[in-house]
């Protein structure tokens, strides 16, 4: 099966190679003196092949020449589909190594599709003239070969003919084969650009990651605080439970809406996520602060609405994450909060008390600092937390321009 195909690969090959070896017979019929392209002349019909392979390499050059030759190649030639290249030749080693395929591949091709049309006739021809008188007077028989001793070789020189050409073409079809990743393999630099855009692709999923953790959470720490409330003060104050459950309601319905838009997004394999995701900033801080479960004090330096959208929105889930933390560690402890423009940079520093012995609400927690870390990083700023005497201190330094 494999061998069928690789040889209707190299037939192929020949049928591509028929417009250039035209306009090959347009150049070198007024040079031979043949008075068509049709003619039996040798001189024109490898004159004109010779013509067409320079310009069949030069059509391949183009970028859009890979992928149709490696969708071929892929199909026919019986290689395993990872180890060639995706996408237009950019480069121009890439540009190359695809016009000498596409060379190789049509010259070799044109060769076995001519030996194809034009050995099979005549070797069952000679398969068939000691079984025919009728048939020898056809095809007018030479003398020298209208003899008992040729008549009788004749089947086995066509057998051998036909064996030729196949064992020809297998041979054709394996070289090809054997070209085929080298030629139509990934350059070094198609490595690279495979290798960015990976490394892209973790990187945006790291991201939507960090907004899982960071928006559910938060919100998780923040329901199960004002569950556990409710529940302390279920018989005695019956209001304060209505408007606990109220906000869990509130919370749980928000954080869902989030939840659905940053997993819509990791349903799509493209490389636009980045620009579409969206997500709070800055400017609807104070519903964060209204509904976080801790009492927050603020103290806000400079117009925050002028802070670029990307920074805005990692500025946000920094200071979402900090109240994550303090109730999972200090319960319901005030937090200050600071947030100032200082010259190029966006300023963020809280701070909450630490208990006697830290609690912790939602066991199993861990990666906020580190998730703090590296969104500051990301924008080419830094942050740090840790205890401060008796206060847990988080702060974090952020570039307006991080965002461009």
């Amino acid at each position: 099966m494999r061998a069928r195909l690789r040889w209707l690969h190299l037939i192929l090959g020949g049928a591509l190679l028929m417009p250039y070896w035209l306009v090959g017979t347009v150049i070198v019929a007024p040079v031979v003196g043949a008075q068509g392209m049709f003619t039996n002349s040798v001189a024109l019909q490898f004159g004109a092949y010779g013509i067409a392979l320079p310009i069949a390499a030069v059509s391949a050059l183009f970028p859009l020449a890979r992928p149709l030759s490696v969708a071929v190649a892929k199909a026919l030639c019986g290689v395993p589909a990872e180890r060639f290249a995706e996408g237009p030749a950019r480069s121009r080693a890439a540009r190359l190594r695809t016009s000498g395929w596409f060379t190789l591949h049509v010259g070799i091709g044109a060769l076995i599709s001519g030996a194809t049309l034009a050995l099979p006739p005549f070797a069952v021809t000679l398969i068939l003239l000691p079984l025919s008188a009728g048939l020898r007077d056809w095809v007018m028989v030479p003398d020298y070969l209208d003899r008992p001793w040729a008549l009788a070789l004749s089947p086995f020189a066509g057998i051998a003919m036909l064996t030729a050409l196949a064992a020809c073409a297998a041979a054709a079809g394996a070289l090809l084969a054997r070209q085929a990743p080298v030629l139509l393999g990934p350059t070094p630099a198609d490595r690279l650009e495979a290798a960015e855009r990976r490394a892209t692709e973790l990187a945006e999923r790291n991201r939507l990651a960090r907004e899982l953790h960071d928006s559910v959470g938060h919100a998780l720490s923040a329901v199960t605080l004002q569950a556990g409330a409710a529940r302390k003060v279920l018989d005695s104050d019956p209001e304060f439970v209505r408007e606990a459950l109220a906000a869990i309601e509130e919370t749980t319905r928000r954080t869902v809406g989030e939840l659905d838009s940053v997993l819509g997004l990791l349903r799509q394999d493209d490389d636009n996520n980045a620009a579409r995701l969206t997500g709070p900033t800055l400017d609807t801080l104070d519903g964060l602060l209204a509904r976080s479960g801790v009492p927050v004090s603020l103290t806000a330096d400079g117009d925050l609405a002028a802070v670029p959208a990307p920074v805005s929105r990692e500025a946000y889930r920094i200071v979402q994450e900090g109240l994550s933390n303090a109730l999972r560690h200090a319960g319901a402890s005030p937090v200050n909060l600071w947030i100032a423009l200082c010259g190029e940079e966006l300023e963020i520093t809280m701070e909450n008390p630490l208990p006697d012995r830290a609690r912790v609400v939602r066991p199993g927690g861990g990666r906020g600092v580190r998730g703090i870390a590296e969104r500051a990083a990301l924008l080419g700023g830094r942050a740090q937390a840790g205890a401060q005497g008796a206060v847990w201190r988080l702060s974090a330094r952020l570039p307006l321009g991080g965002g461009r």
